[in-house]
């Protein structure tokens, strides 16, 4: 493992963020993404980040960027407020090689990729692809005025080598006033993302479904050995 030449952590402000979770069509399928020691969480829920950086004065080193990231919540550990499950990467599609290279060498599964956030009116897409071709299409309706501030930290774990480990990630997102998660479309079956798409009808899980149009969080430098 080499080292990168940016130092640890790295500060992103003002994102436009996109976070939704649900019940997947095939629990098994999600679950067979996990390295032994993890387990799912006891309702199978599944997450999704999908976000944007617009400039690279909005990061301490990064540059603009824009990713899309999910995976399966944890049973059995929580973030620090003690409610919020610990995350397990499964896939991480960011258009930057800059952080792709730095989060590779923390474990996490790094392709290229590139997400779009559309806003018109009401109606937010939020659109993932990979070499041009959508694979990932979520359609959110969200309010125009800010409703409240959630501040703390999540909790991902990824693999390096043969450990474990996990970060502790602070953020501070401004949350849109009414948020309505109306579809979200895995599109390519050939995809390694397709375990993940979700059950018909979908299932939210709404406490992690929300649109920040300004969310703030950092890239954690202090790592610790994730011990089931």
């Amino acid at each position: 493992m080499t080292s990168t030449t940016l130092p640890a952590p790295q500060l992103v402000i003002n994102s436009r963020m996109l976070y939704s979770s649900w019940i997947p069509a095939d629990p098994k399928a999600a679950a067979a993404l996990l390295p032994p020691g993890l387990q799912p969480a006891t309702n199978k829920a599944l997450y999704m980040n999908q976000y944007v950086v617009d400039s690279e004065e909005q990061t301490s080193s990064f540059g603009a960027y824009s990713l899309t990231y999910l995976g399966l919540d944890l049973a059995g550990r929580t973030a620090p407020d003690g409610v919020t499950p610990a995350r397990f990467f499964t896939h991480y599609l960011n258009s930057s090689e800059v952080v792709r290279n730095y989060v590779r060498e923390r474990g996490v599964p790094a392709s290229p990729g590139t997400t779009t956030l559309e806003l018109n009116g009401r109606e937010l897409v939020a659109t993932t692809r990979v070499d041009g071709t959508p694979i990932i299409r979520t359609v959110a309706r969200v309010g125009t005025q800010i409703a409240s501030v959630a501040r703390g930290h999540l909790t991902y774990v990824t693999r390096v080598g043969d450990k474990l480990v996990a970060g502790n990630y602070p953020y501070v997102g401004e949350l849109a006033a009414s948020f309505e998660l109306v579809s979200l479309e895995f599109l390519a079956k050939d995809h390694p993302t397709y375990a993940l798409r979700p059950s018909s009808p979908l299932q939210r899980v709404e406490g992690w479904c929300w649109y920040a149009p300004r969310d703030s969080f950092a890239y954690p430098g202090g790592e610790y050995e994730y011990r089931p």
